[in-house]
């Protein structure tokens, strides 16, 4: 059994509304999978653009659209008779392991003490993952706010802002709108 579902830009749904989905797959749009405990700022734990798949969201986890977002809920049950596929199992084989590197590059971040490399290192591992190659570098073409990079890396907004006025400054970046454009080599991002 599988459900398709719009999420509106901005809208969250908790983990308890994805009923027994095995995994999302993301049709359209940008989502994240956001861990917020009372007591703390939340924690973004997995992103994925349009083509991805996405763990469904654990208790005290909630799916956030970045952009509107269309999504197909595959349940444990329909998940099982894939994986009798074999094409289909290898393609749901590369999938998982994209969100294990995914979720490997991010931990790995969180060591740089310098709050300028950690937000550096992020947006390359999201132009990596879901930039768009443009004449004069790579264009992230989602609204990426510095309180979604705060949560992406672990800092406070205020530190992800003062560390992309540096990466302005120095030429890594221009912010277009609530966009940016990372001026790098496309082959400069699979070097870093």
């Amino acid at each position: 059994h599988s459900e398709v579902r719009w999420i509106a830009a901005g809208e969250s749904e908790r983990s308890d509304s994805v009923g027994d989905a095995s995994f999302l797959i993301v049709e359209k749009g940008f989502l994240v999978i956001r861990s917020a405990l009372a007591e703390r700022r939340g924690v973004i734990l997995c992103h994925a653009g349009a083509g991805a798949l996405l763990p469904a969201p654990l208790a005290g986890e909630t799916l956030h659209a970045v952009v509107e977002a269309r999504i197909t809920l595959v349940s444990e049950t329909a998940y099982s008779r894939l994986l009798t596929y074999p094409e289909v199992a290898a393609v749901l084989s590369d999938a998982l392991r994209a969100i294990v590197r995914q979720k490997q590059l991010s931990i790995a971040n969180f060591a740089s003490v310098r709050h300028v490399e950690r937000v550096q290192r992020k947006l390359f591992q999201l132009a990596r993952e879901h930039g768009r190659v443009a004449t004069d570098g790579v264009r992230l073409d989602f609204p990426l706010t510095h309180d979604l990079l705060a949560e992406m890396i672990g800092s406070a907004r205020e530190t992800v802002s003062r560390a992309i006025d540096r990466l302005e400054r120095i030429g890594f970046l221009v912010r277009e709108g609530r966009s940016y454009l990372l001026l790098v080599r496309p082959d400069a991002l699979f070097s870093s």
